[in-house]
Order: structure tokens, then sequence, then C-alpha cells
């Protein structure tokens, strides 16, 4: 059975949480979409590690918490392989003109495992050529 879901990326999770974002109010609409086509979101252990930092330097510790405890209820996590890594870090080097960080690479690649789309804001998706949800 084919899961009907994605695969977050840390732009859209952010963008949730801080209202001052520009894509606050996108993501927000995103996830009523995905709430009523009820798809399952999947997340990948390094992208929850990512946000975690990103809304702590940002918002601060209480927002920070809050993420886990409220994240931890609505998503599916993915856990990458040592292999996962080393093919991520192949991509990386494909595009060298290009500074695609290792966890885009590794959701990449994780995406392509089980084939679904990333949710994202991120052009580096389309350079790697990765199914993006839109």
């Amino acid at each position: 059975m084919k899961i009907r879901g994605i695969i977050a990326d840390t732009g859209p999770l952010y963008a949730a949480i801080d209202r001052e974002d520009q894509y606050h109010q996108r993501s927000q609409q995103e996830l009523n979409k995905i709430n009523q086509e009820q798809l399952a979101i999947l997340l990948p252990h390094p992208i929850y590690l990512e946000t975690h930092k990103l809304i702590l330097q940002s918002l601060g510790i209480t927002a920070a918490l809050k993420f886990t405890k409220d994240i931890e209820k609505q998503v599916n996590f993915l856990n990458p392989t040592p292999e996962d890594y080393q093919a991520a870090t192949s991509i990386i080097t494909k595009f060298p003109d290009q500074k695609i960080t290792l966890f885009d690479a590794v959701t990449v690649i994780l995406a392509n495992q089980i084939n679904l789309p990333v949710w994202t804001y991120d052009y580096h998706f389309d350079v790697m050529q990765a199914q993006v949800w839109r």
C-alpha cells in the first residue's frame, strides 16, 4: 500500500510557527490542504533537528519546546541510514556551483526511496530534480 503523504522540509515548518516569516500565510494554507487531503507528514530526523535549532535561535526556548511537543503528535519520523548520507554527499558533489546542504540532499534521498514529494520552499530541491509538493 502506497503512503499518501509528503516529506516536510524546514522552510514550511518554520514558517508555520513564525508569524513574521514571509511564508507564514502560505504555510498555514498548505497545512489546511494537507489536513483536508489527509496526507501523512513524514519528517526526516535531520530536518527535525534543523527546524528546532532555527526556532530556538530565532524565537526562543519556549517556542522550540512547543514545536517539539506539537510536532511529535503530527508527523512520522524518518531516520536516514549511513548509506543515505553517503548518497546525499554524492548528490551534493554533482552541483558544485550550488550551496546544497546535507539536510536537503538526504531529504531528497529519502523522498526518492519512498516516492513522495517534498514540501519545501527551497529551489535547491528543483535543482536536485526532486518531486516537490505544491
